[in-house]
């Protein structure tokens, strides 16, 4: 059985670990865990590209020899911004959601950072459907996104996303 489901999470690796089709099988994963993502690695480059990006240049990111002697964090950390605008990528990674012709962001209702996470470290998010309430012409959802730190005590970021679909 075990390489069985081996093989099976092999061959699903590039897909979504749960699918659900229009706006009822939306509605058939709330409550549920709908699974993880990939770990994606952290890099410098990365918080670099960030901080460019959006201006906050704060030593505590951006410069790794002044945070490993100065931040009480041991190094550089990435920003928690940058760890939430990982969301678009993980996400999908974990459920697919098919019947509707767009899909967007809507929003968060609250997003925490309760660990930094060390430029190095790697990270993957899980996800749970929280609700998933039609409206005319689609169906809103809100997911609560947990990201983890590989080896970590700590969730990095606990977000509640809402994304609206579109038929």
């Amino acid at each position: 059985m075990e390489s069985a489901n081996q093989t099976v999470h092999e061959e699903a690796e590039l897909m979504a670990q749960t699918t659900a089709a229009g706006v009822e099988g939306v509605q058939g994963l709330v409550g549920k865990h709908l699974g993880y993502s990939d770990w994606v690695e952290v890099t410098q480059e990365q918080v670099n590209q960030f901080a460019e990006a959006t201006g906050d240049h704060q030593w505590i990111h951006v410069d790794p020899e002044r945070a490993k002697k100065e931040s009480p964090f041991g190094g550089p950390i990435a920003h928690g911004y940058l760890t939430l605008s990982l969301l678009p990528s993980l996400v999908p990674q974990i459920v697919e959601i098919s019947g509707f012709r767009m899909g967007v962001n809507y929003g968060t209702e609250k997003v925490r950072f309760p660990s930094p996470v060390p430029v190095g470290a790697r990270v993957r998010a899980g996800a749970t459907m929280e609700a998933a309430t039609p409206f005319e012409g689609g169906v809103q959802m809100s997911l609560t996104v947990t990201v983890e730190i590989e080896g970590g005590s700590k969730p990095a970021m606990v977000a509640t996303v809402v994304y609206r679909r579109y038929l």
